[in-house]
């Protein structure tokens, strides 16, 4: 299960990646500010679910003892 949970960790932490980037180059290009507050906030939800994994995952395999 330590396993699944470190892999779903890396997809959500690339998903911020992703969120991350999308915002900054809309804004570097003068686009929606609606469209911004939607990507940080999507980025806001994605980080806390990154933490939670990582929490979760540490739990599972005995937090590296």
């Amino acid at each position: 299960m330590g396993t699944v949970t470190y892999f779903l960790t890396l997809v959500v932490m690339f998903a911020v990646l992703v969120v991350l980037g999308r915002g900054l180059f809309n804004m570097m290009r003068g686009g929606s500010g609606n469209l911004s507050n939607k990507l940080m906030q999507a980025r806001i939800l994605l980080q806390a679910l990154a933490v939670a994994l990582i929490m979760l995952t540490l739990w599972l395999t005995g937090g590296g003892r």
